[in-house]
């Protein structure tokens, strides 16, 4: 879900065309690519879609499932593992080696630290033409291309593979148990985008619990002390 939200972030900053889109873009993408150095994330993706493939199988036999869907669906799945299995090596290696990269992500942890006068080469590259940087911003985003699919498709069937129940939490507190005979993969709450409130959700093996909380820019958030009603999904896939 993290790289969910950075590959979101780049396709935002990519619809710019301004210096300062770009560098929002190269560094979101160094984010990317320090998540990648320390996880093996094609192999973790390999084993979810092999995982939600063999599942599609087995509803196939389920009556009354539409069946045509559902083979397109596992015909999806299984390109984007043909693309993962035929791409050698880690992916985004060869940016993780560029000097360039490499001179960037030395100076980001230090605030400021990709000014002109500390990366002259980054500098030389902001002030080429706007499509000489959208050209190469594309090229180095393609190797992400077929795990950015993977994640995508995987989240979707995440989210969308049962129905949401409406819920009442009771002085802003919810709590309920989980049955340990099914297989829970993500909890989504919801609850209306001008609410006063936001949630925070946290559970383990058993039971989850679910505060809403009442937001404040200056204080600590408090919680509640009304009845709040909320849409609850219980992602299985």
């Amino acid at each position: 879900m993290r790289l969910e939200q950075l590959f979101k972030q780049i396709e935002r900053f990519l619809c710019g065309n301004t210096v300062w889109d770009n560098r929002a873009t190269v560094s979101t993408l160094l984010d990317i690519l320090t998540i990648f150095s320390r996880n093996d994330i094609k192999q973790e993706l390999l084993k979810e879609l092999d995982r939600h493939s063999n599942v599609l199988s087995q509803i196939s036999q389920t009556q009354g499932v539409d069946t045509r869907k559902l083979e397109d669906l596992i015909v999806d799945l299984d390109a984007i593992s043909n693309d993962l299995y035929a791409s050698s090596g880690k992916i985004g290696l060869d940016l993780m080696q560029s000097e360039l990269f490499k001179s960037i992500s030395q100076r980001s942890s230090i605030p400021g630290g990709s000014c002109a006068f500390d990366l002259p080469e980054y500098h030389y590259w902001l002030q080429q033409s706007e499509q000489s940087r959208q050209h190469d911003l594309e090229q180095w985003l393609k190797p992400f291309e077929t795990i950015q699919n993977a994640i995508s498709i995987i989240l979707q069937f995440i989210r969308e593979s049962t129905d949401c129940s409406m819920e009442t939490a009771d002085s802003g507190f919810f709590q309920q148990s989980l049955d340990h005979t099914q297989s829970f993969q993500l909890l989504r709450v919801g609850i209306e985008r001008l609410s006063p409130y936001f949630a925070e959700i946290s559970g383990g093996k058993h039971r989850f619990t679910v505060r809403f909380m009442e937001a404040d820019t200056t204080n600590r958030p408090t919680q509640t002390d009304k009845n709040i009603q909320f849409a609850l999904t219980r992602c299985l896939f």
